[in-house]
């Protein structure tokens, strides 16, 4: 467990845990029930774990890490097992996490080796003098901590072979869920989903963390905005945390999750048109995605700019919300 010291709020601060798996072009029409539950099976497990870690005192930093290590451990996301490869054929994994109440973070970029990415960029934060750490420098680190480290044929599955073949041949890219399959791993699936968490602990404490393994097809050495602190990830117990997903090059242009806390914070606007706010200047150059954030009083929000976002939220009364599509085009 993480020590902090508290520096916001009460014991009876209300406890609260976000988490997102991605937007994209997510429709009732293309994602078949059983692959739908098998989607929410994992977000309520990752939102199970966040929550026991809270209730039992636990803070936003370990709550964070416990949401997301279940995301990371499932191959339905993109972000540790079942991560998407470069063209060079290898997975490139990225991670960043931070604490509200110090604002210290840690990340970590195109590591090929930690199974936990996410715990690795926790170990930079809290075990070293930096905040990212990249590439061979930071597998060895991991290693030198303790932390579990694999062979990179762990990340390997069949289907995101095959959807790295399929993005070759077609000369491009692929982004985040812009086709859903009509099974977990077929050869035609064409998503990413970077995963994330948001938390409030009873002690007024926010954290947010951030873990992918990127953009399908994407050139070696590549880094997106996830491990980017004020871009995929940011937490001030004096604004908001936030975790994004998205068009990772444009989210970080607009620096996103740093625009949206400096408008709760300077502007004292609502959390919600604030992330509305950001995700508009991002489509106003091209990009489209997601945020999750939350503020110190427990108000939260799940906004994106796509057809879905695979989402959830639980509060102190322990009851697990999950949400996969938009309201507006079903």
């Amino acid at each position: 467990m993480t020590a902090r010291t508290k520096t916001a709020g009460t014991a009876k601060s209300p406890t609260r845990l976000v988490i997102h798996g991605g937007a994209g072009t997510i429709t009732r029409s293309k994602l078949k029930a059983e692959l739908e539950q098998a989607y929410t099976q994992v977000l309520e497990q990752s939102l199970t774990a966040g929550h026991a870690v809270l209730e039992a005192g636990g803070n936003s930093i370990d709550a964070v890490i416990a949401a997301i290590v279940v995301m990371e451990d499932s191959p339905l996301f993109n972000a540790g097992k079942g991560a998407v490869f470069s063209n060079a054929g290898n997975t490139e994994l990225d991670a960043s996490i931070m604490d509200g109440a110090t604002r210290m973070a840690g990340s970590v970029a195109a590591v090929t080796t930690i199974r936990n990415p996410i715990r690795a960029a926790h170990a930079v934060m809290t075990n070293s003098s930096h905040v990212m750490l990249m590439g061979q420098g930071a597998d060895a680190f991991a290693a030198e901590k303790g932390l579990e480290i694999v062979d990179p044929s762990y990340f390997h599955t069949e289907f995101r072979w095959n959807q790295l073949q399929k993005a070759i041949a077609q000369e491009r890219l692929q982004q985040d869920h812009d086709v859903v399959p009509d099974t977990p791993y077929p050869e035609t699936n064409e998503k990413r989903g970077t995963v994330g968490a948001v938390a409030l602990d009873r002690h007024g404490n926010l954290a947010a963390g951030t873990s992918t393994g990127g953009l399908t097809n994407k050139r070696f050495g590549r880094v997106g905005d996830s491990p980017v602190i004020g871009a995929g990830t940011y937490a001030d117990n004096r604004s908001v945390a936030v975790s994004a997903t998205g068009t990772g090059e444009i989210f970080i242009r607009t620096v996103a999750a740093f625009n949206t806390a400096a408008q709760v914070r300077l502007q004292h606007l609502p959390i919600t048109e604030a992330a509305d706010n950001t995700l508009g200047e991002i489509a106003d150059i091209g990009g489209d995605g997601g945020l999750i954030v939350l503020d110190a009083k427990g108000n939260h929000a799940m906004r994106f700019n796509t057809r879905g976002m695979f989402r959830g939220t639980i509060g102190g009364d322990g009851i697990a919300q999950v949400s996969i599509f938009s309201d507006k085009n079903p």
